[in-house]
């Protein structure tokens, strides 16, 4: 994965991911759950949010191998996954995450 620039990822983020997800300390979950601090969250944690079936059997956290491998392609991390965005650019990708990383607060 190449490095990834948060600022770049801020931008991507709102024009590839806001349309489903908030990223706001304190925010709501929207169609998909919030991400503010979804960086070292278990995946499928997020109170109050209805995940997919999967998300009760999954054993990870988020970390830049599984967000890198999620944004490439949802269904390879989670099959029954309601999301449908798929980047095949690795830059994107790693400016995304650089972003999502940005905001984890543990």
């Amino acid at each position: 994965m190449p490095p990834g620039d948060p600022a770049k990822g801020a931008a991507l983020f709102t024009s590839n991911c806001a349309a489903c997800h908030s990223a706001v300390n304190g925010g709501g979950d929207e169609q998909g759950p919030n991400l503010y601090d979804v960086y070292g969250r278990k995946a499928g944690s997020e109170k109050g949010f209805a995940y997919s079936a999967g998300f009760a059997k999954a054993d990870f956290v988020w970390d830049d191998a599984h967000l890198d491998k999620w944004l490439t392609k949802p269904t390879s991390v989670i099959s029954t996954t309601y999301m449908m965005y798929a980047q095949p650019d690795p830059q994107i990708r790693a400016d995304i995450i650089a972003y999502l990383k940005s905001l984890d607060t543990k």
